[in-house]
């Protein structure tokens, strides 16, 4: 009768109530090299700093899901499939990381089903990481642009008056497109006067870096993807040999062109990022308002 109490049922509910996974969530990519050297990179950094928990991934590219797994064999779960695994396999405590570069489509995916799953039983806790590109420094926290630009200074190319670093983002019709004029504004404050940032289909736009090119007398370019992976848009859009990719398109317009083929989860500054996002999420601290904020008021 005194074992009663520690019948195997009862210990197996104590041991799931411990049961914690970090679900890093990607848009994905199919070319395999850059996939192994970023995504991949990135999740292996995660799991090795928080070895109590459990790493997944999953990708938001329906596309590139059913791509990867038609020519390689791969099957790698939508963020909706993981999570319903992972509250299938009885974990309580779950991160979701989203490797994104600002809060942009795919991070609103992510963010809705994250949603979905607070307040109800399935988890005793759910979080939601942010993307590289998010605070800005007010209110006490912390000042994400800085931070990244601090780690993207760590792959720049020397480089002399007359040449210059350029970024090329996504960008796209959400509100977060912002975020690339506001990071170029940023490396201004930074003192970083050859770097600049475009987008493929946003603001500031490839037309407008022309133009800065033009008024600061650049005369030589290196180009850099401003995405974690270096897949579709950094080999053809950027370094292409299309005459309409960017590269092409600048030397067209007279400038020596350099191009790097690597994603940012590649800096290893990068990934300790992305382990500093899971790191605030794990604590919640980011997400209440500071103490001094006024409250907000409720409207009847």
């Amino acid at each position: 009768m005194g074992f009663a109490a520690f019948s195997p049922v009862t210990y197996a509910a104590e041991a799931n109530a411990a049961k914690k996974a970090i679900l890093v969530v990607s848009f994905g990519t199919t070319f395999p090299d850059t996939r192994k050297a970023t995504i991949d990179s990135v999740t292996e950094k995660i799991r090795t700093t928080f070895p109590d928990y459990e790493v997944r991934q999953a990708f938001t590219s329906r596309i590139i899901i059913k791509r990867v797994q038609e020519n390689e064999g791969i099957k790698y779960d939508t963020e909706k499939q993981a999570l319903a695994k992972l509250q299938a396999d009885g974990y309580k405590e779950v991160i979701v990381q989203p490797l994104h570069m600002e809060a942009g489509d795919e991070y609103d995916k992510v963010r809705k089903v994250v949603e979905s799953y607070q307040g109800t039983k399935a988890f005793d806790k759910i979080a939601l990481g942010r993307p590289i590109l998010y605070y800005v420094g007010q209110e006490e926290k912390p000042d994400d642009y800085m931070i990244a630009i601090k780690a993207l200074q760590k792959q720049f190319p020397k480089i002399d008056r007359n040449e210059a670093v350029v970024f090329m983002g996504h960008g796209g019709v959400h509100p977060s497109n912002a975020a690339y004029a506001a990071l170029q504004m940023k490396i201004k404050d930074a003192g970083l006067n050859n770097a600049f940032v475009f987008t493929v289909e946003g603001y500031p736009s490839f037309e407008n870096l022309l133009e800065t090119l033009k008024a600061n007398k650049i005369k030589k370019v290196t180009l850099m993807p401003l995405m974690v992976v270096a897949g579709d848009h950094a080999n053809n859009d950027m370094a292409g040999d299309e005459s309409d990719s960017f590269k092409s398109q600048l030397l067209a317009a007279g400038y020596k062109v350099d191009t790097y083929l690597h994603g940012l989860g590649e800096n290893a500054a990068i990934q300790d990022i992305y382990v500093q996002h899971v790191k605030d999420a794990i604590s919640g601290e980011l997400t209440q308002r500071s103490a001094d904020a006024p409250s907000i008021p409720v409207i009847e």
